[in-house]
């Protein structure tokens, strides 16, 4: 399972990217609208943090020609190469786009994904990732880990390639529990990320090695 990062605060991804064995970031315009700095700073500044690793770029265009019109200008504007994804929501109109731009040689992410068949839907018109929304979907009194479960199997019954990019966390144990039903990829915030990777018994085991052992290590580097 590869990690992404759902943020567009740069001391947030150059943290993680320093650290972790992250593969990309992700972005919508509600992420962007936190950090209050128009797409032309912004984007250039996330790829100087995160190198040739993944970018996903959520359009905000209504028809499929315009959304089509809308990722291009992305890639010229800002260089893109195969790291980008163009992110389409899963509207009628999406569904025409992502057509549109995996014939133009574009990668897309498939975006707002609450259904299995929505996800069928999207990797039938050529989606390299589909991003259903766990919490969201667990907010509304649904089964988040459910809906990932089900897309995992259906892509794995009919032979479909599509990767599964599961969002939307709140906590670690939804993170865990996609991971366990296959899921291929997760996208988090910061905060739940940071918190993935840590534990306060492995603190604690550090700090009783350095007690025990610190007067042993007499070679010196």
């Amino acid at each position: 399972m590869i990690y992404l990062a759902d943020t567009a605060n740069l001391e947030e991804i150059k943290e993680l990217f320093h650290y972790y064995p992250m593969q990309g970031v992700t972005t919508n315009p509600t992420i962007l609208s936190h950090e209050d700095k128009p797409l032309s700073v912004i984007i250039p500044q996330i790829l100087d943090c995160i190198g040739d690793k993944m970018i996903h770029i959520q359009v905000i265009s209504e028809t499929a020609e315009d959304i089509l019109q809308e990722a291009k200008k992305y890639r010229e504007f800002f260089d893109l190469k195969n790291n980008y994804y163009v992110k389409i929501p899963v509207t009628k109109e999406g569904f025409r786009a992502i057509q549109m731009a995996k014939d133009a040689g574009m990668n897309v992410t498939a975006t707002a994904i609450f259904t299995q068949q929505q996800a069928i839907i999207a990797a039938n018109a050529g989606a390299d990732f589909v991003a259903p929304y766990v919490n969201r979907l667990d907010n509304i009194v649904s089964h988040g880990i459910d809906v990932v479960s089900d897309i995992v199997k259906c892509f794995r019954l009919h032979g479909i390639s599509t990767k599964v990019l599961a969002a939307s966390f709140k906590n670690v144990d939804q993170i865990y529990r996609v991971s366990m039903v296959g899921c291929h990829s997760v996208t988090a915030s910061y905060e739940v990320l940071t918190a993935l990777m840590s534990h306060p018994m492995t603190d604690k085991g550090v700090l009783d090695f350095e007690r025990d052992g610190s007067h042993l290590y007499d070679v010196k580097w």
